[in-house]
């Protein structure tokens, strides 16, 4: 695998990363490298231009406050938003977390009712009912058939909105502990073509080493036009905390 290589687009590190999303970029990285794998980090923030985006093979965002999203939603104003929307129609991988998630939706409704216009890519939308509703706090775990086969993906949730998906999107998994994308319907995160949006922090992708593979796998296939088998890695520790969590979640520990 030594010929092949993958440019990972970072948006907006310096707005879009609280809850260590940053090691979500750390695990992509990796993963790479220990499979001879060349990883180019390009951080992308306010100033950067669309065509930036166009050499990442891969798209990684973060979450934030409501402050911060509304800053990277006007910067996205100056063709960002088409720009992506473009590539993600194209299958360009990516990964999108809590308000990077919320933000690809049509729009996010703030607790005092102020609209903050999302990109519109997915078919889905957000809204904050204020602080007299708790927010949605804790460990999560949900049962996913990305894999073609049921996997259990863990992580941390911690949202005041509650986001509802539309019909041309689907779940990500089904919740078996945590509240997911609105307490309500069972659901969390949204997948649409090469996309994941999901609520998980924590990081998500060091806990879940095969939800990072799969991105990996789909990137590379986009880029290079054609199936591309990882190499195996040694996750015996990864597996065996990660069988940790799941037995604590389902106890209620």
């Amino acid at each position: 695998m030594n010929n092949l290589s993958l440019t990972i687009g970072w948006l907006y590190p310096d707005l879009m990363s609280t809850y260590g999303d940053n090691g979500n970029i750390l695990s992509l990285q990796k993963r790479l490298e220990w499979r001879k794998i060349n990883a180019t980090i390009s951080p992308l923030s306010i100033g950067s231009k669309p065509q930036d985006l166009l050499s990442c093979d891969l798209i990684f965002m973060g979450g934030a406050q409501d402050k911060q999203q509304t800053i990277v939603s006007n910067d996205f104003k100056n063709g960002k938003a088409e720009t992506l929307s473009e590539m993600i129609e194209n299958n360009i991988t990516g990964l999108y977390i809590c308000g990077a998630y919320q933000f690809l939706g049509k729009y996010y409704k703030e607790a005092d009712g102020t609209i903050i216009d999302g990109m519109g890519i997915l078919d889905l939308y957000t809204e904050n009912p204020g602080t007299k509703t708790p927010r949605l706090i804790g460990n999560v775990a949900l049962q996913t058939t990305i894999f073609q086969k049921e996997l259990i993906i863990v992580g941390f949730e911690n949202h005041g909105g509650r986001t509802y998906l539309g019909e041309k999107v689907h779940a990500l998994g089904n919740v078996i502990k945590g509240y997911g994308n609105n307490g309500k319907d069972g659901t969390e995160g949204a997948m649409y073509k090469n996309t994941i949006g999901s609520y998980m922090h924590g990081p998500l992708l060091p806990k879940n080493p095969q939800l990072t593979d799969y991105l990996l796998g789909k990137a590379l296939e986009t880029k290079y036009k054609e199936k591309i088998e990882l190499s195996s890695l040694d996750d015996s520790i990864e597996e065996r905390a990660h069988e940790v969590i799941v037995r604590k979640l389902r106890s209620g520990v």
